[in-house]
């Protein structure tokens, strides 16, 4: 009897997330870019441990995954304006619940400016525009 589960033909929602925007810098230049358009410059002031050749190598990544489009705003020597697609800004929500399992972990992250008191990432359904609680979500299953 073999134990060793067969590799399946289709990677898994997971898998694919992953493959598009699984690393570190790729997140934190989506993070950098939720503010808005950013130069290559602005990029790397926002994210100062980057090396210049990773930082131009997940820029072309996330432009051939539809997350980030690159503007020209300079001809001579032609230069680009970094903005994330509506696909790039859909992953706001994710980046939101990362952030909150690591503000569970440590304790400390966004807070509410009016009281200063920590924030909760929330599921939220639009079509009924109500907060769901965790017994209220229903498994979601991936094939």
């Amino acid at each position: 009897m073999d134990l060793v589960p067969e590799p399946a033909d289709e990677p898994t929602p997971l898998e694919a997330t992953l493959a598009r925007v699984g690393d570190r810098w790729s997140l934190l230049l989506v993070d950098a870019l939720l503010g808005g358009p950013l130069r290559y410059n602005e990029l790397q002031d926002a994210i100062p441990a980057i090396a210049t050749n990773m930082l131009s190598q997940r820029l072309r990544h996330l432009e051939g995954e539809r997350i980030v489009v690159a503007t020209p705003y300079n001809d001579r020597p032609v230069r680009y304006r970094y903005e994330l697609t509506a696909a790039g800004r859909e992953l706001a929500g994710a980046l939101r619940l990362l952030a909150q399992w690591s503000v569970n972990e440590r304790g400390s992250g966004p807070e509410h400016a009016a009281c200063g008191t920590s924030l909760d990432a929330r599921w939220y359904c639009p079509t009924c525009d109500h907060v769901v609680d965790d017994a209220e979500i229903s498994t979601v299953r991936y094939v």
